[in-house]
C-alpha cells in the first residue's frame, strides 16, 4: 500500500476554518443561554457604566470622540491620540504596546478612526482594574509630555528607563 495518498479527497482547512472560527456561534449561544435575559441586561448596563466612568475619568487627559448630546457614550469609547504623533512622535501602536507591558490587553487601534484607541471595558472588570487602566494611560500622557523635548528615536529607551525606576 505505501504512503501514496493521491487518491484522498482534499478536505480543506484542518487547523483553521476558512471562513473564521467555527466556535463563534456556539460560544455566543452558550453565553446568552447562561446569562438569560436579566443577566444580559445587567451585563449591558455594567459595560455601559464602566465605559462612561473611564471616559469621564480620562477626559482631562484625552479627548473622547463621538460622545452623545448628553456627553455620554455606549459600551466603548474612542480616545484620540493623534496629537502625540506631532508632539512626541508617539502613535497609537506605541501606547498599545506599553499597555501590554503593564499586563493589559491592547485596545483596538486605528479603527474606526485612524490614529485612535478604542477602549471596550467589559462588564467583568471591577473598579480597581478600571482605575489601574486609567492610571496607566494618565501616567503615559505625562511621559509623552516629557517626550516633546526628546528626539523620537529615544522613545523606547527613555520610557523603559523611566518605567523601570517607577516600578
Amino acid at each position: 500500500m505505501g504512503n501514496d495518498h493521491s487518491d484522498l479527497k482534499n478536505l480543506g482547512s484542518v487547523s483553521a476554518a476558512p471562513f473564521g472560527s467555527s466556535a463563534i456561534l456556539p460560544i455566543s449561544w452558550a453565553y446568552i443561554k447562561m446569562m438569560g435575559p436579566r443577566g444580559l441586561c445587567k451585563a449591558t448596563q455594567v459595560a455601559i457604566l464602566n465605559a462612561n466612568y473611564m471616559s469621564k475619568r480620562l477626559e482631562k487627559y484625552y479627548k473622547t470622540l463621538y460622545k452623545g448630546e448628553t456627553g455620554l457614550i455606549a459600551h466603548e469609547f474612542i480616545l484620540d491620540v493623534r496629537a502625540f504623533k506631532k508632539t512626541a512622535n508617539v502613535e497609537a501602536v506605541d501606547i498599545a504596546k506599553r499597555l501590554m507591558d503593564y499586563g493589559f490587553h491592547a485596545p483596538t487601534m486605528s479603527w474606526p478612526v485612524a490614529g485612535t484607541l478604542m477602549i471596550e471595558p467589559t462588564e467583568s472588570e471591577d473598579k480597581t482594574e478600571l482605575d489601574r487602566f486609567c492610571d496607566s494611560l494618565i501616567c503615559k500622557l505625562k511621559k509623552f509630555e516629557c517626550l516633546k523635548y526628546l528626539n523620537g528615536k529615544h522613545f523606547y529607551r527613555f520610557i523603559h528607563v523611566y518605567t523601570s525606576q517607577q516600578l
